[in-house]
């Protein structure tokens, strides 16, 4: 008999070398991300390639500066902007943030449950969501913060198959590298839009609740850290991050790369959803292909869904000064972890309602796009005050990328509400 003992050891171990990064930069590619993602390639072929490695240093700043603000403060966004700002300040965050999260948790649990049905057609989407997000609660719930966090690391391997999918097909490497790193623009207004839109798919704002709140339970599942291991901890957090935000652009490009060769190149220029994406995918390039692509879906899904109903729980309970975290048991902290029951509960209400997942991104979508250049503005802020970081402070790189993606996400808010003017 095989003995696969030494392989998973060994990769435990590799997981084990990357911390909340990996995870918050996985979960960036969430169902409402991959449906922008394959409308891109399907509309305008590989022209949107560039967009991924213009994206990486932009979403790897903001992600490193949320990662020290949890180490720094010992406190999430939340509890930050609570202590340091006004109230108003800290009551438009809460609103503004939790509205949009749980409607894209809604969507999302929707999502899977038609990608599962995809795979399972003798179970109705509607039952597929209800058996995914009992099994994540109780998962979720079990699970100690160490062993949640490997759970999740290897469900971020799974994400993997979207490398494999576009060479399911014959490529043309030359043309694709040309699209990489060459830059293509035009003002057409639909290229313009899918820009802001993959803009705003890729610096999602839940990411930096969750990325800051889970960097201080990584600080605080350590033993008293001496300043040599605090030093180590903090270069250990950097490259994390950096790996992990590497993660999430290398997957966007990869979707991107499958609509925008199999799909445009075979004329199917509208995707509205990702199951749309997937069920395009089967006849051009076979059934594993599109078992693939939704297993993808799933993944995505399972990845998402912890990571938006934390990030409402993190906010929530730091609002109201309850308990909070994974590391806490249900007794611990009952209203952190009745938050996220409820949250999830919102999203099979949302389908039990009949409200459109599609409907219910777009609206989403607008919201974040008013969210992140206020919360890009604030983190920016607090990573300049010596008060809060003391010698965590940001250094001229850091600012003058975070500002040029506060001005991106800025732009990105101006055209989506010049679209919406000149749609009537």
């Amino acid at each position: 008999m095989t003995n696969h003992k030494p392989f998973f050891g060994g990769l435990k171990r590799f997981l084990k070398i990357f911390g909340p990064g990996l995870i918050t930069g996985a979960s960036d590619d969430d169902p409402s991300a991959i449906t922008t993602f394959s409308q891109a390639g399907a509309r305008f072929g590989l022209s949107t390639l560039w967009m991924a490695l213009f994206a990486y240093p932009m979403l790897v700043t903001i992600m490193e500066m949320c990662a020290r603000i949890g180490i720094a403060t010992k406190m999430g966004i939340t509890g930050v902007v609570k202590t340091y700002y006004p109230k108003p300040v800290l009551y438009i965050i809460v609103a503004l943030s939790c509205g949009s999260f749980l409607l894209n948790i809604g969507a999302d649990i929707s999502v899977m449950g038609e990608a599962a049905n995809l795979m399972l057609p003798a179970i109705p989407p509607l039952y597929c969501s209800i058996i995914i997000t009992f099994l994540l609660f109780i998962i979720m719930l079990k699970l100690s913060y160490k062993r949640l966090a490997g759970v999740l690391k290897f469900i971020c391997l799974s994400l993997l198959v979207y490398i494999i999918v576009p060479f399911m097909s014959p490529q043309h490497v030359a043309l694709i590298f040309k699209n990489s790193v060459i830059p293509s623009f035009s003002f057409n207004k639909d290229f313009l839009l899918i820009i802001t839109g993959l803009t705003g798919a890729i610096v999602s704002p839940y990411l930096f609740f969750w990325q800051t709140s889970t960097e201080v339970e990584e600080l605080e599942s350590r033993k008293k850290l001496t300043k040599s291991s605090r030093r180590f901890f903090f270069i250990s957090m950097q490259k994390d991050v950096f790996s992990g935000v590497f993660f999430a652009v290398l997957i966007m490009y990869f979707i991107m790369l499958t609509s925008g060769t199999i799909l445009h190149n075979n004329h199917i220029y509208e995707i509205n959803t990702v199951k749309d994406a997937a069920l395009a995918l089967k006849p051009l390039a076979g059934k594993l292909s599109f078992a693939l692509f939704s297993i993808g879906i799933i993944s995505t899904g399972l990845l998402i869904v912890p990571v938006l109903s934390g990030s409402v729980s993190y906010i929530l309970s730091e609002a109201f000064s309850w308990e909070v975290g994974f590391s806490k048991s249900f007794i611990e902290a009952k209203e952190f972890y009745i938050i996220i029951v409820l949250a999830m509960c919102f999203g099979i209400a949302m389908q039990l309602l009949g409200i459109s997942s599609v409907r219910a991104l777009l609206f989403t979508t607008t919201i974040y796009g008013i969210i992140a250049p206020l919360l890009i503005g604030i983190i920016i802020h607090i990573c300049n005050s010596k008060k809060i970081m003391g010698n965590y402070c940001n250094k001229i790189v850091s600012n003058i990328i975070g500002l040029i993606a506060l001005g991106l996400m800025i732009f990105t808010l101006v055209a989506l509400a010049y679209s919406m003017l000149t749609a009537r």
